[in-house]
């Protein structure tokens, strides 16, 4: 059962209201969401491209876009090294287009996610010196890749790294982190410690946009010209699942305005072979529909069938392009359900009932996918998860990490390290590999080491207002859309009201998965509830506390003793004309 919390962030809504032009329900909602200053409110209600930071306050940045413009102006050859995912993907583009426009010599390639595993490695530099590569300059990897770094230094190359993940560390018994970077010629990360960039969250293709505005400063080119390029970035940056605020807000925000306004001929095919064609593309479009297929291409094929879509001016190579994407997409949905059920087959008959930090090895399942399923096994239990498969290497095995907001896995993981081959990632995201004959070593350790208590582990619910149904207005809806776009940090305002009365209940829908509730507000006014969750657990629970007789009453629509606490968004309802308020329920008890 969850816990619900009322969010009491204060702040002068009075001032912020009249400073911003706002009302002081959306000033509260605002500071709900963490933001502090005013200047940044600001940006966030008039999101802007003059309200950008100045990139050259990134560490190192100056230093390589220097290497990179000697690089270009001497004709050498440069290599992009990315990654398989989405990020990785846009992050790319958004480098090649820059590079490329600045006149570079520029190609490059992309890790395969199960012969090569995550980020630049041994090989791609060994390739890039056979090859003749004079620069390399990684994105959204490098920061992690010690090794490989070395190497390219002893070989004789210049390497860049621009990448966002988190810096790797040595801690000493007392506790004290020593910060390692790799020995590049230049290490471009708003999250290494000494890098006073005003915004840490940007993803792997915000920090590339941020190399090429410089870049096009240096060469004379209207920083105008790298708005051009932000379709790429917001798709990263949405896929990324990177907090929507600050920078990331006004990326996504004009990102997807010109997405809907797109010339590019693969996004065009993309659209199409999805089914969004003539629909407004939004945060939900690139994070559930587009992501997913440009992610499958690096999950079951070559991430590079999605670049090239993107970098194509052929149509109907576009369109071929879209539709093998489209189709590794639905493929990799049914191994997904396969792998999810093998999964909680095991948790559910073995014996992970104790472990606060759950550690799976499931060896049938495609290594591409250990991090989708992770992430619903940690929704389903409220654990942080680690999911693990059989690599290529006989004795390796590999796999992803989704966390909870109590559990920071990259430090957790970090206090592991000598059990493992590698890793990498985030505070709620990881990546490891290692010897099979470690894994109980290394889940022993994590659930011994995790200060995890029963509180943490229960799901919380934070609701942004106590707003009674008889305060949803039209115009209220309809200011909310000022938030817009949602995403992680910037989720959809959640409101509550409580002891509702319901006069009926419906089940709708081709497959009967919609309930609708006829609630009664205080002052007797009707609007219907929504819920898209498990009808059967709502019917279940309402019995279990009210009785099997109440629930038969209220579904037909007999006064029944049934009163429930409600957590919703306001909506509107169009249909064929008629314009009726409506609210989709979240959570309820």
């Amino acid at each position: 059962m969850e816990r619900w919390y009322l969010k009491n962030l204060k702040a002068d809504l009075g001032n912020i209201s009249n400073s911003l032009g706002i009302s002081k329900l959306l000033a509260k909602l605002i500071v709900n969401r963490g933001i502090k200053d005013l200047k940044l409110m600001d940006s966030f209600v008039y999101p802007s491209l003059e309200k950008l930071h100045n990139p050259r306050l990134m560490k190192d940045i100056e230093l390589g876009v220097d290497l990179m413009k000697k690089s270009i102006i001497n004709g050498e050859r440069i290599r992009i090294s990315g990654d398989y995912d989405q990020d990785g993907n846009s992050a790319i583009l958004t480098l090649y287009n820059g590079i490329k426009r600045c006149g570079g010599n520029v190609d490059y390639v992309i890790p395969h996610r199960v012969k090569d595993g995550y980020g630049i490695n041994e090989r791609i530099i060994k390739e890039a010196k056979e090859d003749g590569i004079n620069l390399i300059i990684t994105c959204d990897n490098g920061i992690s890749a010690l090794d490989a770094m070395k190497l390219a230094k002893d070989l004789g190359l210049k390497i860049i790294v621009t990448d966002h993940h988190d810096v790797s560390f040595a801690e000493d018994q007392e506790g004290n982190k020593e910060y390692i970077l790799p020995e590049a010629d230049a290490v471009i990360n708003p999250k290494r410690p000494d890098c006073n960039y005003p915004f840490k969250e940007l993803c792997g293709a915000g920090v590339a946009f941020k190399f090429v505005q410089v870049l096009y400063e240096e060469f004379g080119i209207d920083v105008k010209e790298s708005y051009e390029l932000l379709e790429f970035v917001a798709m990263g940056t949405v896929c990324d699942v990177v907090d929507l605020i600050d920078e990331n807000r006004i990326i996504v925000n004009e990102g997807l305005k010109r997405i809907n306004n797109t010339e590019n001929i693969g996004l065009k095919a993309l659209i199409n072979a999805t089914g969004l064609e003539g629909k407004q593309i939004n945060t939900y479009s690139l994070g559930f529909i587009l992501g997913p297929c440009v992610n499958a291409s690096g999950r079951l094929d070559s991430a590079e069938i999605a670049v090239e879509m993107f970098l194509t001016k052929d149509p109907e190579l576009a369109k071929e392009y879209a539709e093998e994407l489209y189709e590794l997409n639905e493929e990799r949905k049914r191994m997904t359900e396969k792998g999810f059920k093998r999964v909680i087959d095991q948790i559910e008959l073995g014996e992970f009932g104790d472990e606060k930090v759950l550690v799976i090895y499931e060896p049938e399942t495609h290594e591409s996918i250990v991090g989708i399923i992770a992430g619903r096994v940690k929704d389903r239990y409220y654990r942080p998860t680690i999911l693990l498969t059989q690599s290529k290497d006989e004795n390796t095995i590999k796999g992803s990490g989704r966390s909870i907001e109590e559990y920071n896995m990259f430090e957790e993981i970090s206090k592991c390290k000598d059990l493992l081959i590698a890793f990498g990632g985030h505070p709620m995201a990881a990546g490891v590999s290692l010897d099979i004959a470690n894994l109980e070593t290394f889940r022993e350790r994590l659930n011994g080491q995790a200060s995890l208590s029963g509180e943490d582990l229960l799901p919380k619910i934070y609701i942004d207002v106590y707003l009674p149904l008889d305060y949803i207005s039209f115009n209220l809806v309809e200011e909310l859309k000022t938030l817009e776009p949602f995403g992680k940090g910037n989720p959809k305002p959640l409101f509550a009201d409580k002891n509702l009365s319901t006069k009926r209940a419906f089940i709708l829908g081709k497959n009967q998965n919609v309930l609708k509730l006829l609630l009664v507000t205080k002052n007797g006014r009707t609007i219907d509830g929504l819920y898209f969750g498990d009808i059967e657990e709502f019917n279940r629970r309402l019995a279990e506390k009210f009785g099997v007789d109440e629930l038969e009453k209220l579904y037909k629509g007999i006064d029944s003793k049934i009163r429930i606490d409600i957590i919703y968004t306001p909506n509107i309802n169009e249909y064929m004309g008629n314009r009726n308020l409506q609210v989709i329920i979240q959570n309820y008890r």
